[in-house]
């Protein structure tokens, strides 16, 4: 019987693979477990094979994090200044925030607000004017794609790539970076690893690892980790909810109160930094931002309650709100949304009004259903379905992009439709090869 391979042989296999085929690798390196874990096998494996290159490290300072996590950040970019090429951006792009209904983003180290930035700038850091693509309405995720950009013509090479710690484990979301329908053009056919532009790659090395194999990895070999894993446990935070990340974005609002315990000095900095910020620490994970389950006024319909819900806010950000509806009433009025054969029974049954097509341009076995807007539809399907609820949510949760509707934010579109023309161009121009 033949045994099973480790994931660690299996991620040896890997970086093999990307170090033996790539003419400059980087890490994306985030200070959290799986980024650590995965900077750590790289640093084994590059001098445990005696190769000689150099290993990039990709880190995006966003001004605001634990110290626990910025010493941890601090130790692993000082290690090993023979092997790592070290690039430690703090640049003032815009970040999505769901703090405030005042503000869909703020900026790290924004230079009119340097008194009230969280702490100083560090040293040796790339800046804004380190960079020619830079310009101010630049989101933090273009900025990444610049960045591996800049760095394949810096280093004037055939192939690059980038290293991303991400595992299917952790969210659908990143199953799907994975094995989803997107990931049609990969190098040499190696599922975990994703085409960007012309000789530009990710990769995803440990895809396949769960928590207990990084927390295994780290005890095994001795790795230096951040230590503020260790204060999540003491909280009594489960581990599969211990992340470092943002913290103003959706995922991470029910837990931002934890600054005030695991870390008081930054928590009083932060609730001057970005607007809201202390509201959602007392009400983050509850009713009163769109958590858990909400309950609608006495003697109010869920359209109703949305409008109040709408007057309250800034004339702005209503608007960006009432866009959204208004895009999403005509998709499912004129193209409609696909639902499972199961969920259109539900709905009949209930007399709502619906009409169903045969077929649907998308992959997929469900069936496109036009219909309009509810106020409210009691199904455990209720995430699929265009409700007035659903847009309360949404505005309770201060999810501007209103990603818990569905919608994707513009640059998806465009991003994907720019990888179907790569993909056709890229077989075009082989088909004339042969």
């Amino acid at each position: 019987m033949r045994k099973a391979r480790s994931v660690y042989d299996a991620v040896q296999a890997r970086l093999e693979r990307i170090f033996s085929d790539f003419d400059y690798v980087y890490v994306s390196f985030s200070g959290g477990k799986d980024s650590g874990v995965l900077l750590n096998l790289c640093i084994d494996y590059i001098r445990q094979h005696r190769l000689k290159r150099k290993l990039g490290v990709f880190h995006m300072d966003y001004e605001v994090q634990y110290q626990e996590t910025i010493r941890y950040v601090d130790r692993a970019l000082a290690d090993n200044p023979d092997l790592l090429e070290v690039y430690r951006v703090c640049i003032p792009f815009k970040v999505s925030t769901c703090t405030s209904m005042h503000q869909r983003f703020w900026r790290p180290w924004e230079d009119d607000l340097r008194h009230l930035w969280v702490r100083e700038m560090p040293q040796n850091c790339y800046r804004k004017e380190d960079f020619d693509f830079y310009t101010e309405d630049m989101w933090d995720y273009d900025y990444q794609n610049k960045f591996a950009e800049w760095i394949y013509r810096q280093k004037g090479v055939e192939r690059v790539c980038c290293l991303i710690g991400i595992r299917t484990q952790e969210s659908y979301h990143r199953w799907q970076a994975i094995h989803g329908a997107r990931n049609y053009h990969s190098y040499k056919h190696l599922k975990w690893t994703h085409r960007i532009s012309k000789g530009i790659y990710n990769a995803y090395p440990i895809f396949d690892w769960q928590t207990t194999d990084i927390w295994t990895a780290n005890g095994k070999h001795g790795w230096d980790y951040n230590h503020l894993y260790d204060l999540y446990y003491q909280a009594g935070v489960p581990l599969e909810r211990q992340r470092v990340a943002s913290p103003f974005i959706s995922q991470a609002l029910p837990s931002l109160k934890l600054y005030r315990a695991i870390d008081p000095d930054t928590w009083g900095k932060m609730v001057s930094r970005v607007n809201g910020v202390n509201f959602t620490g007392i009400y983050g994970g509850t009713t009163a931002m769109g958590w858990q389950s909400i309950t609608l006024p006495e003697g109010m319909t869920w359209a109703e309650y949305m409008k109040f819900l709408l007057c309250t806010l800034p004339e702005e950000t209503r608007q960006n709100y009432l866009n959204k509806l208004s895009t999403s009433m005509e998709f499912w009025r004129k193209k409609g949304g696909c639902l499972a054969e199961e969920t259109i029974a539900k709905l009949r049954r209930m007399d709502i009004p619906i009409t169903v097509a045969e077929s649907t341009n998308y992959k997929t076995d469900k069936k496109p259903v036009r219909m309009e807007y509810q106020d409210d539809v009691n199904i455990p399907e209720f995430k699929e379905l265009p409700t007035f609820k659903r847009m309360c949510i949404c505005i309770l949760k201060n999810d501007h992009a209103c990603k818990y509707m569905g919608f994707a934010m513009n640059k998806t579109e465009n991003d994907r439709r720019k990888r179907v023309m790569n993909k056709y161009k890229a077989l075009m121009d082989s088909y004339g090869k042969l």
